[in-house]
């Protein structure tokens, strides 16, 4: 038995309403240039756009003009998506409140998460979309999910209840020591103002 290795998202498909709709969240709000329009190859009553959500990767929309946008919250069942996570900076996610409340939609407001910061709020089909601001740059050469599986283990090791900042910190050092040689033959934190 072998695995089918993934090597990332490829694409998400999403059923909205009408085309406009989709156009003024996804673009109007969120920021995605609209890239790509066709029809839906499976279904002809429907049409079919694409957005990127900034790192070339795709957001679909199903939509059709006889669908009106339903603000009621989307399942959350079992099997259910409960919400998408976008990234953004920390510049554009502490802008996103004022942003958010100048069109009127509601939000969570900020939400202190140790490793990065989110708000919450609803599409117009009432999806729950978050936008997420890491709080770290990984080291050269490092994914943020090296950072994290990192502080998640001297998290655990600590017997710590979430990752925090701390734990990003030593498993940045951690990675970095790992990846950089050093001609030093300690590389103990040491005090040079003694």
């Amino acid at each position: 038995m072998r695995k089918l290795q993934s090597q990332g998202v490829h694409h998400i498909t999403l059923t909205g309403a009408d085309r406009q709709t989709s156009i003024d969240f996804w673009e109007g709000l969120l920021g995605m240039p609209f890239v790509f329009d066709q029809p839906n190859l499976d279904n002809p009553d429907e049409g079919h756009v694409y957005f990127d959500p900034g790192d070339g990767r795709l957001i679909t929309v199903f939509t059709n003009e006889t669908r009106k946008p339903d603000p009621r919250r989307t399942p959350t069942e079992p099997g259910c998506v409960h919400h998408l996570a976008f990234n953004v900076s920390q510049a554009t996610f502490w802008q996103a409140v004022e942003r958010l409340d100048e069109r009127g939609i509601r939000h969570s407001g900020p939400k202190d998460r140790g490793f990065m910061d989110s708000i919450y709020f609803t599409d117009p089909m009432g999806l729950l979309i978050e936008l997420a601001s890491y709080r770290f740059e990984p080291p050269i050469g490092c994914s943020h999910g090296d950072v994290m599986i990192n502080a998640h283990r001297i998290r655990v090791e600590r017997g710590d209840h979430h990752i925090d900042k701390v734990h990003l910190a030593d498993a940045i050092e951690r990675l970095v020591e790992r990846r950089q040689d050093t001609l030093s033959e300690d590389r103990s934190a040491r005090d040079p103002y003694r």
